[in-house]
Order: C-alpha cells, then sequence, then structure tokens
C-alpha cells in the first residue's frame, strides 16, 4: 500500500524533557504505568496489571519471542585504530552484517580484532550502510563470549548484569536481535498466567529487531522514506489461531509494534501470493512501512511503548489509532510524567473497529 503523499515528518514530532527517559527498568515487570487509549479517543491513567480488563476471553495476544544478543563488539584494526562493530544481523554460522564505527572506514579484507586478538573478523564488503564480515569463530557463540548488550542510544549507561535479564522477555527463545521487543518487557510469568485464566490465547511471531529501528527518518516527505529490512517468521500455528480468533468473533492483540510488522507482512504475503513454507509457516524479510491511511489486514488493537520522535513507529501506532489522537496521547503522558521509550511504561491502544 503506497504513503499517503501528504504525509510530512513534522506531523509525528513532539518535545520531550530529557528526564522523562527512563534510564532503568521498573522495579518488577508489572509495575510499569498503562496508558488505555480506547477507540474513541478517551484517555485513561491506569497500572500494566489492568491490561486484563480491557481483553475478552476470545482474544488473541501475539508476542515476538525474538531473543537480544550481545551484538555490540569493541576492538581495533590492524593498524591499532579503535573500532565499534553493532551487528545488524546474522547471516550465517560465521558470517553478519553490521554497522562499523571507526576514524576510517575499513576496506574489504581488512581484520578486525577484538577480546585480545581471540576473536577477529574480516571485512568481507559491503551492502549499503552495512559490512559483511566474517568471524573466525561461530557467531552467535563468539558474539555471547566477547560482546556486550547493545542498550539503545539514548540509555546512557553501560549494560550491567540486570540490564541482560531486564532487556529481555520472560519468553525470549529465539537468537537474533539486536534491539528488544520492549512492550513484551512488561510481561511476567504471572501476568502471562493471568491471562490463561481469562481464556486469553497467546501465540508467537519472530522478527529479529534491527538497529535500523532507531534510525531517524531523514526525508521530510514520508512517501520519499525507504524503510529498513528485518527478517520474520509466523508459524503455521499462530496463523491457525489467527484465523480461529477471526472465526470466533475475538480480537488479534499484537504486543509491540514489531508484532504487528510480522503479522501485516505475513497477512501481505498470503494476499498476495498465498506464500507458505512447506511446514505452512510464512516468511521473509520485510520492508512494511505502515503509515496512517493503512488497512490493517490482522491486527485490531496493540500494546506498546512510547516511542521516539519522529519515527517510524510512532508513525505505525498513529495508524492504528489516529494522528490526532496520537498526538493527545502524547501530551497527556508527557504532562503526567509518563516513562518514556525502552524502559519506560506501556500504552494499549484499541483500533478503530475494537
Amino acid at each position: 500500500m503506497a504513503v499517503d503523499p501528504s504525509l510530512t515528518l513534522a506531523q509525528f514530532n513532539y518535545h520531550l524533557p530529557d528526564e522523562l527517559i527512563a534510564q532503568f527498568p521498573a522495579k518488577e515487570r508489572t509495575q510499569s504505568r498503562l496508558l488505555y487509549v480506547a477507540a474513541n479517543g478517551s484517555l485513561h491513567d491506569q497500572r500494566f496489571p489492568d491490561l486484563l480488563q480491557h481483553l475478552r476471553p476470545n482474544d488473541l495476544l501475539v508476542f515476538n519471542n525474538t531473543k537480544v544478543i550481545k551484538a555490540r563488539l569493541v576492538g581495533q584494526k590492524a593498524s591499532g585504530g579503535k573500532s565499534e562493530v553493532l551487528i545488524e544481523r546474522i547471516t550465517g554460522e560465521h558470517t553478519a552484517l553490521a554497522h562499523i564505527r571507526a576514524s576510517k572506514s575499513p576496506k574489504p579484507g581488512q581484520t578486525l580484532y577484538f577480546a585480545d586478538q581471540r576473536l577477529s573478523a574480516e571485512v568481507m564488503g559491503r551492502q549499503d550502510a552495512l559490512f559483511e564480515l566474517r568471524f573466525n569463530l561461530p557467531a552467535l557463540e563468539a558474539l555471547e563470549q566477547f560482546g556486550q548488550l547493545p542498550l539503545p542510544p539514548y540509555i546512557a549507561k553501560q549494560p550491567t548484569d540486570e540490564d541482560e535479564k531486564r532487556y529481555q522477555t520472560v519468553y525470549a527463545s529465539e537468537l537474533g536481535a539486536v534491539a528488544a521487543p520492549t512492550a513484551g518487557l512488561h510481561f511476567d510469568d504471572s501476568i502471562l498466567a493471568a491471562l490463561d485464566q481469562l481464556g486469553v490465547q497467546r501465540a508467537y511471531v519472530t522478527l529479529h529487531v534491527g538497529a535500523g529501528t532507531f534510525q531517524p527518518v531523514k526525508v521530510e516527505l514520508l512517501d520519499q522514506h525507504i524503510m529498513h529490512a528485518e527478517r520474520f517468521h509466523v508459524p503455521e500455528c499462530t496463523l491457525q489461531a489467527i484465523e480461529a480468533t477471526q472465526r470466533a468473533g475475538g480480537r488479534v492483540v499484537a504486543i509491540g509494534t514489531t508484532s504487528v510488522r510480522a503479522l501485516e507482512s505475513a497477512a501481505q504475503l498470503e494476499q498476495c501470493k498465498g506464500d507458505r513454507l512447506s511446514d505452512g509457516s510464512i516468511q521473509g524479510d520485510t520492508q512494511l512501512f505502515i503509515t496512517p491511511g493503512y488497512t490493517f489486514k490482522w491486527v485490531d488493537a496493540l500494546l506498546t511503548n512510547f516511542h521516539l520522535p519522529q519515527s517510524t513507529l510512532l508513525m505505525l501506532v498513529s495508524a492504528l489509532s489516529s494522528i490526532k489522537i496520537m498526538q493527545q496521547a502524547y501530551a497527556h503522558a508527557i504532562q503526567q510524567r509518563y516513562r518514556f521509550f525502552s524502559y519506560g511504561d506501556a500504552m494499549f491502544i484499541e483500533g478503530k473497529s475494537s
């Protein structure tokens, strides 16, 4: 679906006081606040466990089960110059695409060294802004041993042991993300058990969140923006759960914008090509850019955190609700001193037809 050519970057801007950017998680996962945005646009200040009040027995919650890898490596070039690598995507057992920060960009054939040269990576080439790397050790194992947790750029501290636990959902299982699907950080085992008692169904998708999620939109007219690509997988059991939910009159509730992108990307593939793998699942690379005017095919409601000004994620949530309602919601959240971004509070948005 084409982006409305009248949409501009300025429509998604707002001023956020620095002190509202959460630098630490809440003491307990479920202690966050919840801003409930009803289908009619009314705003209600609540606590995260109040989410249960807004769910119905036939609803289906869809979680992104990606697991954050220790994607940041600090090392040096053979010349001795410092280099910092942020993995964007694991592409093979020994290979990855990465962002590299160095005084001079390394050229193909050059080698980067880490952990007192116990780990090395040869630069094989480039794909646009990303570097193709080949490690001397299996990439995932090397990152787990030598890497650092890649906290978002707006969290101004070094990662701790506590971050390694809290910047990860309790249901994370599929290694590959370089940023957490942060809406899921609010759930603990007790909340998941309460969902089961309510008769609310659960299903999972996998979308490995890339560092591109933090990249700013650099064009004023949104129809000129090129969305970064992310890999997703929707298993057959989730597709069956969606069909059953729709037949029963329930809602598909996405837990996080990454779940939205996976679900809506799968819906487009299913609609256009009927593309399923031999195991009945749908997977691929998505560059889906969801902006106001988009017609949602599967997602009816969304639990999400508060997003950066002028970000594609703010545009996505405005598509599910409206630009005006999101402007009002964000102004209200700032006035009421909600905590923003990855370690911040949550928002439950009922879609227009919920």
